[in-house]
């Protein structure tokens, strides 16, 4: 068997469930959020700040973060050796992206922390 360290997990078939588990997680955050405003009449600031103080909203919005990074960790590997054939811009490529997706896990968590 052949063991890639780019990913996260050993083998296709982990990434490939590591990819479906995080997208349900994605999935379900998005739906919450969706259920929120269709059953909120009115979004306001202390609305909004309310849902976010709650520690059940806390833990799950962390949770979709850190999803968010994994999938997207897992995708751009599979996305990226398929289609840029230079190991060079692939790999700053590569770098790049998943700096970005960590910049965005780190930013929402201390603005999801400091609510």
């Amino acid at each position: 068997m052949v063991v890639n360290q780019a990913t996260l997990k050993r083998d296709g078939v982990q990434d490939f469930v590591s990819l479906r588990a995080t997208a349900l997680v994605l999935a379900s955050y998005a739906l919450f959020i969706i259920g929120y405003f269709i059953t909120t009449p009115e979004v306001t600031f202390e609305a909004w700040q309310g849902l976010f103080s709650n520690l059940f909203v806390k833990v799950f919005t962390f949770a979709a973060l850190v999803c968010m990074m994994i999938h997207t960790r897992i995708g751009l590997w599979q996305v990226l050796t398929d289609y840029i054939k230079n190991a060079k811009l692939r790999a700053i490529l590569g770098f790049l992206l998943n700096l970005l997706a960590f910049v965005y896990v780190a930013v929402g968590v201390f603005v999801l922390w400091g609510v």
